[in-house]
C-alpha cells in the first residue's frame, strides 16, 4: 500500500466529513436532509447581484487568456481602492494577489510561511482550514481561547502565554468564523501590540467585513497597525452570493523588507497555476462598487437580518442551550448546558440529531474547539425553514434531555 503523507495526520474537514457523507447517503436513499453545514447561500435561492451579472455577461470575452500571477489590473485596482477605504494606505496593485477564493490564498500564503516546527497562534474556535494549513507545511497551530463570556473576543492573556520563540504569527478572523462575532477596537490594538513586541506576522482573515447586522463597524487590523508585517485576505464567495465562481484574494502591508521573502514564495506558488479564474476576476469591480446588495440583506426587512433573528429568538426558546447572538456572517455557534443530555461527545449529538431530524449540523470540534459541546449552525434558510428547524432541535432535545 502507498501510504499518505505524514502532514495529513491531524488534517480534518469537518464540514465536508463524516457527517456529510452520511447526509449524502441519507439524501440518496430518499430521506430529505436539511444541510446547514456550509455557508452555501446559493443553495438557499439567494441570487447574485444584478451588478454582478452584468459585469459576467458585458465581459466575458476578455477571460479567454491568461493574465498576470497577480491578478488582472482593473481587478486589482478595485480591490486596492476598496481596502484603501478601510483605512490601508501604504499599499499598490503590486502588493495584491487574486486567487481562487481565500481557500486557496490561504494554502499559497501558508506554504510560503510555514516550516517544519514553526507555529501559527489560531483562534479557537477557528475555521479549521487555517489549521489544515498550518499542519500541511510541517508547522503546529497553537489555539488561543476565544470567551464566550465576552462576546467571543480573544483572550489575551491567553494568546500572550502561548506565545514562543518558535511562534511566527497571529491569525485573527474578524469578523468570526464560526460564532459571529466582532472583535473590539480596544482587542484589536492589543493583539497588534503582542504581535510588535514579540516581531510577529499578523494574518487578517476579514471574509465577512462586509456581512455586519445593521452595519456595525469593522477594523481593519491593517490599517490599525500599519507599522506591522500584515496579510488581509478577504473576496465576493459569501458578500455577492458567489461562492462557485472561487473569488479571493490578499493583500501585503506593512514594512516590505520583512515580507519580501514570504511574498516572493507567494509569488512562485502563484506561478505555479500561471493565474487566477479570470471570469471571477472580471466582476471585481462591479461587485466591490455595490456595496448596497449587500447591505440590504443585513437590515432589518433584509433577509440574513431576518433569519439570524429568527435563528437567535427560536433557540433562547429551548431550555439547556446557550448562546451569543451574531453579529456578523450567518452563523452561530450555540452550546448545550454540561450534564443536561445524554449525548457522549458533540459528535454523538451531531450524528444523533441528522437520524433523528433530518438535520445537517457541524460539532464543535470540527473548528478546533475542545471545551464545552458546542456546534455551528449556518442561518441561511428562509425564516420560517429556520424557525422551523429550531423548534425540531427543541424537541430533539426534549427527547434527550437527563
Amino acid at each position: 500500500m502507498i501510504l499518505k503523507s505524514d502532514r495529513l495526520t491531524h488534517v480534518h474537514s469537518d464540514i465536508r466529513g463524516p457527517l456529510y457523507v452520511e447526509a449524502l447517503r441519507m439524501q440518496a436513499a430518499g430521506t430529505p436532509v436539511l444541510r446547514l453545514n456550509t455557508g452555501n447561500p446559493g443553495n438557499f435561492g439567494f441570487q447574485m447581484p444584478q451588478s454582478v451579472r452584468q459585469a459576467l455577461l458585458e465581459n466575458v470575452d476578455k477571460a479567454v487568456p491568461y493574465c498576470d500571477v497577480r491578478g488582472m489590473a482593473a481587478a486589482r485596482q478595485a480591490i486596492l481602492e476598496y481596502h484603501k477605504s478601510c483605512g490601508i494606505q501604504d499599499i499598490t496593485p503590486e502588493d495584491i494577489y487574486i486567487c481562487n477564493g481565500v481557500s486557496e490564498a490561504v494554502s499559497m500564503l501558508m506554504s510560503a510561511l510555514v516550516g517544519t516546527g514553526d507555529e501559527v497562534l489560531v483562534p479557537s474556535p477557528c475555521y479549521s482550514l487555517w489549521s489544515n494549513n498550518t499542519y500541511l507545511g510541517g508547522g503546529k497551530p497553537v489555539y488561543y481561547r476565544c470567551d464566550p463570556q465576552n462576546a467571543w473576543n480573544p483572550d489575551l492573556e491567553d494568546m500572550r502565554a502561548k506565545i514562543t520563540g518558535r511562534t511566527k504569527a497571529i491569525l485573527v478572523i474578524n469578523p468570526n468564523n464560526p460564532t459571529g462575532a466582532i472583535y473590539s477596537k480596544e482587542t484589536l490594538l492589543a493583539i497588534a501590540q503582542l504581535a510588535r513586541e514579540n516581531h510577529l506576522l499578523l494574518l487578517a482573515d476579514e471574509i465577512y467585513d462586509r456581512l455586519t447586522l445593521e452595519n456595525a463597524p469593522t477594523y481593519s487590523m491593517a490599517a490599525l497597525a500599519p507599522d506591522l508585517p500584515c496579510v488581509t485576505f478577504n473576496g465576493l464567495s459569501k458578500s455577492h452570493i458567489i461562492c462557485g465562481f472561487r473569488c479571493g484574494w490578499m493583500v501585503f502591508s506593512g514594512p516590505r523588507a520583512e515580507l519580501a521573502e514570504v511574498e516572493q514564495g507567494v509569488t512562485a506558488l502563484a506561478s505555479m497555476r500561471l493565474c487566477g479564474n479570470t471570469l471571477t476576476q472580471l466582476v471585481i469591480p462591479a461587485a466591490l462598487q455595490d456595496r448596497d446588495s449587500t447591505r440590504a440583506m443585513m437590515l432589518p426587512g433584509g433577509r440574513l437580518y431576518e433569519q439570524s433573528k429568527a435563528t437567535v429568538e427560536g433557540l433562547r426558546k429551548i431550555p439547556g442551550v446557550t448562546l451569543v447572538p451574531n453579529r456578523a456572517a450567518f452563523y452561530l455557534f450555540p452550546g448545550l448546558e454540561a450534564g443536561a443530555f445524554d449525548f457522549e461527545s458533540d459528535e454523538d449529538f451531531a450524528m444523533k440529531f441528522l437520524h433523528e431530524k433530518h438535520i445537517l449540523v457541524i460539532p464543535g470540534h470540527g473548528f478546533d474547539w475542545f471545551e464545552d459541546l458546542r456546534f455551528r449552525i449556518v442561518m441561511l434558510p428562509e425564516p420560517e425553514r429556520i424557525t422551523a428547524a429550531m423548534a425540531s432541535l427543541g424537541e430533539f432535545l426534549d427527547e434527550h434531555r437527563r
